[in-house]
């Protein structure tokens, strides 16, 4: 795997957050308090702008870069998780070469990180199933759907959006449509 193919599923994936800023801080007001669009956007461009500006010669650099630029910019939880993410990815992809293994480590710190397992409503429940479609060369647009579907109806019982209680059942979780936004980017590049 090389830094042009990371690239070419990460820089669709920033451009998504900053597109979707918007919608993404919309969703985070009804369950959440309201900065995860901004956020994200804001890590995005300075993720860009770092990776521009450093140029990684290898992929473990690339995801050390994207990590500690995350954590550095971005507030609230989503920084810690995607950069906590990320920098386990980078040990990983000096391991191997296969996606499945790189996302798994990712997902293991971002568990760590924050304590949530799987039907929580949190971005464990996207990076749960993708991963596990990634290991049988199986992910698919429909596994993203069907991710932000059951994660939709999910009771929050993590982070700010478990204060909503019940009233979170319906409600897309900001996280989860923000990782759904990096597996589709992935997904458009496999």
């Amino acid at each position: 795997m090389e830094v042009t193919d990371v690239l070419a599923w990460l820089n669709p994936w920033f451009d998504k957050l900053i597109e979707e800023k918007a919608y993404l801080s919309d969703l985070d007001q009804k369950i959440g308090d309201g900065d995860h669009g901004n956020n994200m956007a804001r890590g995005a461009v300075a993720t860009k702008e770092a990776l521009e500006t450093k140029a990684p010669t290898d992929v473990p650099a690339l995801f050390m870069t994207v990590a500690q630029t995350l954590m550095s910019k971005i507030g609230g939880a989503s920084g810690p998780l995607y950069g906590s993410a990320f920098l386990a990815m980078s040990g990983a992809a000096k391991k191997t070469d296969d996606l499945s293994e790189i996302f798994a480590a990712g997902l293991d710190k971002i568990q760590q990180r924050g304590k949530a397992d799987l039907g929580e409503k949190t971005m464990v429940d996207v990076w749960h199933p993708a991963i596990e479609a990634l290991k049988t060369d199986s992910l698919t647009q429909e596994t993203l759907d069907q991710a932000r579907e059951t994660t939709t109806g999910l009771k929050a019982t993590k982070g700010r959006a478990s204060y909503y209680g019940d009233r979170s059942i319906g409600e897309p979780d900001p996280g989860a449509e923000s990782s759904i936004y990096l597996f589709e980017a992935l997904l458009a590049t496999l």
